[in-house]
């Protein structure tokens, strides 16, 4: 019910974020989605991609700092209220969420990516209200 975020934090300089891309690329590492938040003096790029463990050791053989965090990815339909439903379950079994993003994927739903205060009762939680989620076998699919 987990996937694999790779993070990689980079100085915020001009072209950095296009270097740690083409490491990527280079390794035939694939974005699925990513997320950039910066600082006056760095930025933390965290990445959904079809291959983590290859983009972390690629990433580390030139330099980067970069890590493996187990996350969700969470299916929500394209209805009004989707997500807060969800947030809301989430939140009444005094889970909190740390962060998240949007994932683009083939298909009918939308996709977040969420880091949780707690991450099994989360997938415990999400599955007993039958909300999908999708694994990292299941993204490195698209």
């Amino acid at each position: 019910m987990t996937a694999k975020q790779l993070s990689v934090f980079i100085e915020n300089r001009h072209g950095r974020l296009g270097e740690v891309l083409n490491v990527l690329r280079k390794n035939d590492v694939n974005i699925i989605s990513m997320s950039l938040a910066d600082t006056t003096e760095y930025g933390l790029l965290r990445l959904i991609v079809n291959n983590p463990e290859s983009g972390r050791e690629a990433l580390l053989a030139e330099g980067y700092s970069s890590m493996l965090t187990d996350v969700l990815v969470i299916k929500i339909p394209h209805k009004a209220g989707s997500l807060q439903e969800i947030l809301q379950i989430i939140s009444d079994k005094n889970v909190s969420i740390e962060y998240m993003y949007g994932l683009s994927i083939e298909g009918e739903d939308a996709s977040v990516v969420m880091k949780t205060n707690d991450l099994e009762l989360a997938c415990d939680v999400l599955k007993k209200n039958n909300i999908d989620t999708l694994t990292a076998k299941e993204l490195s699919n698209h």
